[in-house]
């Protein structure tokens, strides 16, 4: 039976670990402050927004929700970020994606201070992640890391698969991978005969955003299988990318959906806000 990486649990001991840090900064004077902006009134960035206020509240940051009408201007937009690079007590700053279509979010992950980028989307950022000397790591991909150190896989020398290639998790992830020397295939929708090549995978990870998209013709037995995506069923019930109660069966480990990467990408955005206030 394969081991299920228990995300939800492993969150759960970072934050721990996190406030506890936090407690030694504030005899320092140093409160971390993380500042969300919020534009418009999708339910899923809501969601989203509320949690990682949440989040912050529970390891002691100072957090600071900023809500904006669906009509912000970019000038609106932009001078906020600006506002907030210039403020002291905010060590770093996301806004939260997908904007309102009418505003370009190229141009405000550009506005915000690299060193305030806990997002670890700005240019500067990831050219540092790409020849591994980075402060910040992308949340996503910083937290299935997290996951399989903490489950004792090793990566080394290991074939990863990597199903997805956004600059938000597909690309990042197979940098970190190959950073901890496994020899690393990004896959991508022009992929020919993709199930030949995840068979091949060690670890697979599937980013693509597609329910129960990974079937277990397409995992090879004794594999470990990160599931990153987040979607409903055809019975609007939530599930990954990967269709689970098939492929568990063949794995290693395998991460649940829910309660594997989702809890970790809030515990890796307090890790960089964190990272930030310390000054490192």
């Amino acid at each position: 039976m394969a081991m299920r990486i228990d995300g939800k649990a492993i969150a759960a001991d970072i934050r721990r670990e996190i406030a506890a840090e936090v407690t030694e900064l504030k005899k320092k004077g140093i409160t971390p402050g993380l500042a969300v902006i919020l534009v418009g009134e999708d339910p899923a960035s809501c969601t989203y927004v509320r949690n990682k206020t949440k989040a912050c509240d529970e390891v002691g940051f100072y957090a600071r929700q900023i809500n904006m009408p669906a009509d912000t201007t970019q000038e609106e937009l932009l001078a906020q970020v600006e506002a907030l690079n210039a403020d002291p007590t905010i060590h770093g700053i996301l806004c939260q994606l997908p904007l309102p279509r009418h505003l370009d979010d190229k141009a405000v992950i550009a506005a915000i201070s690299p060193d305030k980028d806990v997002d670890a989307f700005h240019a500067q950022n990831v050219g540092h992640i790409m020849i591994g000397d980075h402060r910040f790591l992308p949340c996503t991909p910083a937290g299935v890391m997290e996951l399989i150190h903490r489950a004792g896989v090793s990566v080394e020398g290991k074939h990863c698969v990597v199903i997805g290639r956004s600059n938000i998790v597909g690309k990042p992830m197979g940098m970190l991978l190959l950073h901890e020397n496994g020899t690393v295939t990004i896959c991508h929708s022009r992929t020919k005969d993709l199930a030949a090549v995840c068979r091949q995978a060690d670890i697979l990870v599937a980013a693509v955003g597609k329910a129960k998209f990974v079937t277990a013709d397409m995992v090879k037995p004794g594999a470990t299988v990160i599931d990153v995506g987040m979607n409903r069923d055809e019975n609007g019930k939530l599930c990954g990318d990967v269709d689970f109660d098939a492929v568990e069966p063949l794995c290693e480990a395998i991460t649940p959906v829910p309660g594997g990467v989702g809890p970790m990408t809030i515990a890796m955005l307090l890790k960089n806000t964190l990272t930030a206030a310390k000054g490192e």
